[in-house]
């Protein structure tokens, strides 16, 4: 009698490893990313056919106001929505890393409030009325005000702890309000350019605001992405990653010039956009959880998607007019995180 071999219940082998669930996201993400730059092009205040939008690419005519426009006005608004977007996201993800704080964002800490005060010095006493002029007062005051933060912070034996950071965030953020209420009481004309920059919005933002911040941003974007690692080490607390053999100081400095760069460059070019740089990053951090590695990547993909999808929205709900970004984010991203916080605990780091 010959034995009968029995059937094996699983299935054999293929040697084909399954693709992570992280990358898929990372894919999906893109992908969505894709459709909303799209549909900036595409879609907006004013009603331009598909195929004239084409043509605007394919047989560029100077002398077509459509054509004109397209390129002149939704391309710029589109590319200065996904930087600044980007740049946000990843700095709020950066900032609640070295802060260890869920809740730390550029607002909080005080670099927008930086940034507005240099911005109402540029118009009040340099008489600048175009938004390439005082974009890099702008800068310059997020950066200063990043830097005075973390320098206040920094001081005592045990360096820039989070409750250090948050408590001179929080008085330096009241001091700048200060002085910008100040300077805007005494002119009327700096409170007119200043209302405007102020509720964070890309429109009016040509290829010249894009060429003014782009190497700060991409400069910003690549230190950031490589520096997940670094932050890793960082939330696990000081003495945790001194253990682990890692400058602490260097650390904190590499990542504190990638936050001055990405947060000082879009802030000053868009506004004070709200809600970005905080919700994106407990988003993302409920994704993947905590490893910086990939909630950067998440970030770099799912902010450029809120600030240039609210763009899109503010764009058609109003006709012939618009709503402004910075609007739109806080009334999409308010909810959101209030729902994120009700739901559960907000993401730990």
């Amino acid at each position: 009698m010959t034995a009968v071999a029995e059937p094996t219940s699983a299935a054999a082998p293929t040697g084909r490893r399954p693709i992570p669930a992280r990358v898929i996201g990372l894919v999906v993400a893109a992908a969505v990313l894709v459709v909303v730059a799209v549909a900036s092009v595409m879609v907006g205040a004013k009603e331009i056919p598909v195929g004239t939008v084409f043509d605007a690419f394919l047989n560029f005519d100077p002398t077509n106001n459509d054509h004109l426009f397209v390129r002149l006005e939704r391309m710029p608004r589109t590319v200065i929505g996904l930087l600044a977007g980007a740049a946000l996201g990843l700095a709020g993800t950066i900032m609640q890393a070295l802060a260890r704080n869920p809740l730390a964002d550029p607002g909080i800490l005080g670099v927008n409030a930086g940034a507005a005060l240099f911005i109402v010095v540029g118009i009040n006493f340099f008489s600048l009325t175009a938004l390439t002029g005082y974009v890099w007062f702008g800068f310059i005051g997020a950066a200063l005000a990043s830097a005075l933060v973390y320098g206040v912070s920094s001081l005592g034996r045990e360096g820039a702890t989070p409750i250090k950071l948050a408590l001179a965030g929080a008085a330096a953020n009241a001091a700048f309000v200060s002085l910008t209420t100040g300077v805007l009481l005494t002119s009327t004309d700096a409170f007119e350019q200043f209302r405007f920059w102020q509720v964070g919005s890309l429109a009016g933002r040509n290829w010249d605001v894009v060429t003014s911040v782009l190497p700060f941003i991409v400069v910003g974007i690549l230190i950031a992405m490589f520096s997940g690692g670094l932050l890793n080490t960082l939330t696990l607390g000081d003495d945790m990653a001194k253990a682990l053999g890692q400058n602490v100081a260097r650390a904190r400095v590499v990542s504190g010039v990638a936050v001055v760069l990405l947060c000082g460059a879009a802030t000053a070019a868009v506004g004070p956009i709200a809600f970005v740089g905080l919700a994106v990053p407990q988003v993302a951090r409920m994704i993947t959880g905590p490893d910086n590695r990939w909630l950067l990547p998440y970030s770099l993909l799912l902010a450029p998607i809120l600030v240039v999808g609210a763009d899109v929205v503010g764009r058609v709900i109003a006709r012939p007019g618009e709503v402004q970004v910075g609007i739109l984010t806080a009334a999409i991203g308010a909810p959101i995180f209030i729902a994120l916080v009700r739901g559960r605990k907000v993401a730990q780091l």
